[in-house]
């Protein structure tokens, strides 16, 4: 089926109360929405490039609703991403690429959809956006929080307005707020699971908030005002590993709490599971510069798995299609702000 950016400079009345799964019906695919506003630098918001992570539509549909049709603070661009797989519930389908992936400055831009985002990005820049916003939710137990892949004050300024909780990371590549970076300060929302209210309600008085912001602050963040963490490693299953959360009979036997896990930092020796005898970890760890570090955070004492020194995890997952088309979880390390 063709991929290709559709463009409106209106937002169709149905979006404004249909649920993800019925996007596809008024959507004939990726479209950015371009409405006006005050202030005429828009607001950039992507939202379901994860097709099972409807927070950030139900958030926009709250804010616009709210305003009721009169004019915007400021101009606001939307893009809705995989509008195929949201009618499935699923983060992709098969056979397509991960729509956070495949942003320019990617590793993977070889395909239609690769090209859709980077019309979007093109489109962006033509506009002179003020600001982006990438809003998700995540599968495991995790606090609400701000992503960032630069550290400058504008940066932190913007996902401190979300919360205390801060993440900087450099991988995986290819992310939509990793591209935006070179045009404006940009953050990624982690909103808690699918279905929480709390999730759909704080991303909504946040994008209200950016709505009516003159200028994103460039001072730095006072340091009692943030608690930044610094992702240093993504934490894959290996391929040819069978795994299970609690449930005997797989070569890896995950906690079936593991999730529990998340933003806790765990001393060396903490046991995430056990592992069948000859199969090493059964994971594959790699770190910002994509080398593998599997042995620098993992081994193997007794059949159980075990980290060999202290770590924090974050999204940390019990869902085995996302351990899958993504990865188990990341790990993290406390900066100095």
């Amino acid at each position: 089926m063709e991929v290709r950016l559709n463009e409106l400079d209106h937002l169709p009345e149905a979006l404004l109360h249909c649920p993800a799964v019925e996007l596809h019906r008024h959507l004939p695919g990726p479209t950015l929405v371009h409405l006006p506003g005050r202030r005429p630098r828009p607001l950039f918001v992507s939202v379901l490039l994860h097709g099972n992570e409807p927070v950030g539509l139900q958030a926009l549909q709250h804010v616009l609703t709210r305003h009721g049709g009169q004019p915007l603070p400021r101009a606001l661009s939307i893009f809705f991403g995989n509008v195929a797989a949201a009618r499935h519930g699923q983060r992709r389908l098969d056979g397509q690429p991960d729509y956070n992936r495949i942003w320019p400055g990617g590793e993977h831009l070889d395909t239609p959809e690769a090209g859709v985002m980077r019309a979007v990005f093109d489109r962006m820049r033509e506009r002179n956006v003020f600001a982006s916003i990438d809003i998700h939710n995540n599968t495991g137990l995790n606090p609400h929080y701000a992503c960032v892949n630069r550290l400058d004050p504008p940066f932190l300024q913007l996902a401190t307005l979300f919360g205390r909780t801060v993440v900087y990371f450099l991988r995986p590549r290819g992310v939509q707020s990793m591209a935006f970076a070179r045009l404006c300060p940009a953050v990624t929302l982690e909103c808690g699971r699918p279905g929480e209210a709390h999730g759909v309600e704080h991303a909504a008085e946040y994008l209200d908030a950016c709505l009516h912001l003159s200028r994103i602050p460039d001072h730095p963040v006072a340091p009692h005002d943030i608690d930044l963490f610094h992702t240093v490693a993504q934490v894959k299953v290996r391929e040819d590993v069978t795994f299970s959360f609690g449930e005997p009979g797989a070569d890896v036997v995950f906690e079936p709490d593991i999730d529990h896990f998340n933003f806790r930092e765990l001393p060396a020796g903490t046991v995430l599971g056990e592992v069948r005898e000859g199969l090493g970890t059964g994971l594959l760890a790699f770190d910002e510069d994509g080398r593998e570090v599997t042995d620098r955070y993992f081994t193997v004492e007794s059949g159980q798995l075990t980290l060999t020194r202290t770590a924090m995890p974050s999204m940390l997952t019990r869902d085995e299609r996302v351990v899958r088309q993504d990865c188990l979880c990341y790990l993290m390390e406390r900066l100095d702000p």
